[in-house]
């Protein structure tokens, strides 16, 4: 989009509003009006500051790109988060100057819609200022400047000081496609409402009657809905966010996924015993390599994984492979049925490594696209279910997902492969295994991947400030607290006692994510009636206070809190003269990622030098633009490019991180996982080099 056209029609709509409401003085609501011209020449200052912002931006961004045909980096998704901030607004303000006059007209539910996005634009322009000082401090062409602690502790500081509740309110996913925007408010009332009861010891039942009475009053009231969800993503500990994230696991939501999935002949779990295996050099097939089982924290265990196949295959029910089986009795396989006919092994295998910041989540929340893929690309998957930090920290991951890939090439044969062409698949912390599996295979001389595709990768695990990392202070998936709390949680820096939260025989905890579930279903209701509920903003309903007014409760002040001026400003002007963000009343607490493991090549692999990541198979990177991690995307690929590594890089628009999770809720991810897909099988089809068979 042109950003002239764009600041053009602003500043048009901005005049047409002050004119009409600063009309006669008969014209109906008087003191709404009055916020409304307030509002409308607050933004009318913003736009005005901004346009030569964004003119500057434009100018240079292309230099920040992976190449000409990829277009994306971190400066220019600020500058297209500003501008779908500022067609919203255009949107509205067309709105209210052609139909304030109408009998219809919900004057009090449209100023606060109007201040909601002017908050949302004074916090972007923030940005944008600081995304400013990071063009001038960074080397030329750099997303990040990792020498640079001082712009780091900028960065964390200004998220802890920062008003962001606006983002989560009425504004909640502007920047997102709009198909995604019901199940972005869906999630979020979850998570305030479940936030909200978390601590409370209540029975199942009556767990699930005060979650179902607390939901209501967070869509009728945009803005508490804000303030809390900014005061949870703030502060609240990790055992909160891994039972949430967790929910994803109950039997419910994952009978759900299943019955809207592909269906599949082959779906069972294995549990690996630790056993030393021997895998023959690449070099010289004649001599073998150890490959030990892992080891880190508390000695040798098993490894679990899923094996998820749309066609039985030769191997798949042999006594062998069943014999691994988490089940008892073991899983009944698709053999008994007579109609089914077995498929000669495949000579492909994809092996998936799920994402979830290291600290939750397995291969059952995954299914949902991994059975696609398996049907779409007609090959078995094999996905690792990984210990979980912060209980297992680093390496403890890692070395379950090398020794899966290792028992994988090993016992192919049971998998219903013949593992000519192997290919390695993993989404956000499960791109991060991905790449450092690879890098793990090369420094033991074995057999690496064929390729690997990776979806948002986490490649850099600190909190260094880059360009599409200031997303962090907006993003309703992806804050920068509950970041940090994922960063230091698998540096081992966070050694608090968690409870897992798939413990099956804990009763409270099943109460408890059954309580939650029906909190989530509930708003599918709940956004029905909200257009029922809206109205009664013009008659006494919760609105939102002009932005120099904003309170308590999630309110925002101008400037910054006197007790926080000291230690925050440290003689250092970030913004211009006369302007200053909104601030929040109750400061986040962000730990830092000083632990020296996030700069361990095999956690950062943006990190790792360039004797690490030669020899690395293709890797196929499917990147979002808003997404917070685009640059570590970027730079990584830029990285692999310099050194001539075989890479490729493919930005989506308009999708979070996490996209390939919210498979089948819109056109749109949809079309981002057939990207997905395309790259696998891009991998898979480039011809095949000389390899050894695996062992049978």
């Amino acid at each position: 989009m042109d950003y002239k056209v764009v600041f053009a029609a602003l500043e048009t709509v901005c005049e047409d509003n002050i004119s009409i409401l600063c009309g006669p003085s008969d014209l109906p609501y008087g003191a709404v009006a009055r916020r409304l011209v307030t509002c409308m020449r607050e933004i009318q200052e913003h736009g005005r500051v901004l346009k030569p912002v964004v003119a500057g931006f434009t100018a240079v961004f292309h230099h920040y790109d992976f190449d000409a045909q990829t277009p994306g980096n971190g400066y220019r998704t600020l500058a297209k988060v500003l501008l779908s901030c500022l067609l919203h607004i255009i949107h509205k303000g067309r709105y209210i100057a052609s139909n304030y006059n109408g009998a219809f007209f919900r004057a009090d539910h449209n100023a606060s819609e109007m201040e909601a996005y002017c908050s949302a634009l004074c916090q972007l322009r923030a940005l944008l200022h600081l995304a400013q000082q990071l063009i001038n401090d960074n080397g030329y062409g750099q997303l990040y400047s990792l020498e640079d602690g001082d712009l780091s502790r900028r960065f964390v500081r200004e998220y802890s000081s920062m008003h962001k509740a606006c983002f989560y309110g009425r504004c909640l996913g502007f920047q997102f496609s709009p198909t995604l925007r019901p199940f972005l408010q869906t999630i979020v009332i979850s998570m305030v409402t479940y936030g909200e009861t978390y601590s409370k010891q209540q029975s199942g039942l009556g767990l699930a009657a005060l979650s179902l009475l607390t939901s209501g009053k967070y869509v009728i009231d945009p803005e508490l809905r804000g303030a809390e969800f900014e005061r949870i993503t703030q502060n609240l500990d990790m055992q909160f966010w891994k039972s949430f994230w967790n929910l994803t696991e109950s039997g419910l939501i994952a009978g759900f996924s299943r019955i809207a999935s592909y269906p599949v002949q082959v779906n069972f779990t294995l549990t690996v015993p630790p056993v030393t295996l021997h895998l023959p050099l690449a070099s010289d097939p004649s001599l073998t390599a150890t490959v030990s089982p892992p080891i880190a924290h508390w000695g040798p265990g098993p490894v679990h994984m899923r094996l998820i196949s749309h066609e039985l295959r030769e191997g798949q029910e042999s006594e062998e492979l069943l014999a691994y089986s988490r089940s008892d009795p073991p899983p009944i396989t698709a053999s008994h049925l007579p109609w089914v006919q077995k498929q000669p092994r495949s000579p492909w295998l994809l092996i998936h490594f799920h994402g979830g910041g290291f600290v939750a989540q397995t291969s059952r929340s995954h299914e949902n696209y991994l059975r696609s893929w398996s049907k779409e690309l007609s090959v078995p998957i094999l996905s690792v279910d990984y210990s979980l930090s912060p209980e297992a920290p680093f390496p403890r991951a890692l070395e379950e997902c090398y020794y899966a890939y290792c028992w994988a090439l090993k016992n192919c044969h049971l998998l219903g492969s013949t593992a000519e062409c192997v290919c390695l698949a993993g989404d956000s912390a499960g791109g991060n295994l991905c790449i450092t599996v690879s890098m793990k295979a090369i420094c033991s001389g074995i057999r690496v991947p064929d390729g690997m595709m990776v979806a948002y990768p986490a490649t850099l695990l600190t909190t260094d400030a880059s360009p599409s990392r200031l997303l962090t202070l907006i993003d309703p998936l992806l804050p920068l607290g509950v970041l940090t709390k994922c960063i230091n949680a698998y540096a081992g820096a966070d050694t608090q006692t968690v409870q897992t939260a798939l413990g099956s025989g804990s009763l409270s905890a099943l109460g408890r994510d059954t309580a939650a579930l029906l909190s989530d279903l509930t708003q599918g209701a709940s956004n029905w009636i909200q257009s029922f509920l809206d109205p009664m903003r013009a008659t006494g309903g919760a609105r939102s206070l002009p932005a120099a007014q904003m309170g308590s409760p999630g309110g925002a002040t101008r400037g910054t809190p006197a007790d926080v001026a000291a230690t925050n400003r440290e003689g250092h002007r970030d913004y211009p003269e006369g302007f200053e963000p909104l601030r929040s009343e109750c400061l986040a607490f962000v730990r830092p990622t000083s632990c020296p493991i996030i700069r361990n090549p095999f956690v950062s692999p943006l990190l790792a030098p360039d004797s690490l990541l030669r020899g690395l198979p293709p890797v196929h990177i499917v990147a979002s633009a808003l997404d917070a991690l685009l640059d570590d995307s970027v730079s990584f690929a830029k990285k692999l490019r310099v050194m001539g590594q075989p890479v490729h890089l493919t930005v989506v628009e308009d999708l979070p991180h996490g996209f390939l999770s919210l498979y089948q809720l819109a056109k749109e991810t949809d079309v981002a996982a057939d990207i997905c897909v395309e790259q696998m099988r891009t991998i898979f089809q480039q011809p095949t080099r000389e390899i050894e068979a695996c062992s049978m």
